[in-house]
Formats: structure tokens, sequence, C-alpha cells
């Protein structure tokens, strides 16, 4: 659960991500006529629309999405369960570990609800889960920070890549809240998908290094 599922999780999910990518019939919120998707012009959350932006039906495309952010958002859950526990011997630990926690079961509702919500039909309800993924785990990034730093359960540069990955969240947020609005113009947009992209990665890697760590101690 700490360790060998998250990574498998995290493989199956940019393998989906990709195939859908694949199959994207095309489109972006600039150029209805531009064929397949862009990785510069199209959000991820252009994969999980009905219909995409040519007008174009994206079954397989959504379906792929779904898949993929329900397996992360079940798995995050279960890891975030079980996470707090190698800290139960240190009480100031464990509450943190518990708060940080609490935000990822947030966050991976966000997950599942980003999926489930296709921009096209329910913009408002989309953008509301999506918002919480980030503004969620942004929370247990630092909570987590606080834990390792302060436990003798994983070794300090855990710590520090957890407080990186916080900074570089809260970052991620700041451009959602003030950041220029993606209809405003091209350079925009791509400002945004940029952005988006390299915190998805960001997220990504930042589970792979923790199983990493978590792999170096004994977890019976």
């Amino acid at each position: 659960m700490l360790v060998f599922l998250p990574r498998i999780v995290v493989f199956v999910f940019i393998l989906l991500q990709i195939i859908a990518m694949l199959v994207y019939p095309g489109g972006t919120i600039h150029n209805e006529h531009s064929i397949g998707y862009s990785f510069l012009s199209n959000f991820f959350s252009d994969l999980g629309t009905y219909t995409s932006y040519n007008g174009s039906p994206n079954y397989l495309s959504m379906s792929l999405f779904i898949i993929g952010l329900t397996l992360v958002g079940i798995t995050f859950s279960f890891f975030y369960l079980a996470l707090p526990q190698l800290f139960i011997d240190n009480k100031v630990n464990y509450r943190f570990a518990i708060l940080g926690s609490i935000f990822a079961w947030g966050g991976s509702i966000g997950l599942i609800g980003t999926g489930f919500t296709p921009a096209d039909q329910v913009l408002d309800l989309h953008i509301f889960f999506a918002n919480s993924i980030f503004e969620c785990f942004m929370i247990t990034a630092l909570s987590y920070t606080i834990v390792i730093y302060r436990g003798k359960i994983l070794e300090k540069k855990y710590a520090i890549g957890y407080g990186l990955f916080f900074i570089l969240i809260a970052l991620y947020v700041g451009v959602l809240e003030w950041g220029p609005a993606a209809r405003s113009s091209q350079s925009a947009l791509f400002f945004q998908v940029v952005t988006q992209k390299m915190i998805v990665l960001v997220f990504c890697l930042s589970i792979v290094v923790q199983t990493i760590g978590l792999s170096k101690i004994d977890l019976k």
C-alpha cells in the first residue's frame, strides 16, 4: 500500500493519459480546427470532455481520463490512510500526519470528482474539484514536511523533498488564483497548460520519491 501499489498506479495513470492524448479528436480553446491533442495548448481536462473542441465525440479519451483519475484518487486515499500509522509513537507528529491525511482525502475526492465532471458539461463543478486537488494537497505537503523533519522514520532529505513539493503546489495555486485567464490569449493558454503539466509531473514524481524512502524502512 505504501510502496508498490502507488508506483504501479502512477505508471498506469501516466500510460492512460498518454493513450487518451493519442485518441483525442482535436481542437483547443483558441483553435477548434486543430487536429489531435496539443501538449502545449490542451489541458488535461480536455481529455475528459464529453465532446472535443472540434465537435467530435470524445468517449474513449474521456473514459481513460476517468479511469486514470479514479484509480489515483482511490489509491491515494488508502496511501494516506496508512501513512500516519508510521508516526503514531510521537503525539505531535501523529496529529500533523492525521491533518495532512485529512486534506489528502479531500484532494483524492477532488481527483475522482474532476474525472466525473466533464468541463464541457459542468464547468463550475469541474473547476471546483480540480482546484481542490491542489489546494488540499498543498496542506498535505506542508503537514508531512513538518512530520518527516521532526521525526526519525524517514531521512531529512525527504522532508526537503516534501517542502519543495509544498512550495511548487503553492506557486501553482497562485497561478490558479491570479494567473492570466486561458481564454484571454494564446500565450495565456500556453502558460496555464504548461504550468499544469509541470505540476502534474511534480505530483507524480513526489509520490514515487516518497515510495523510495518508505521502501527503506521496516513497514511490518
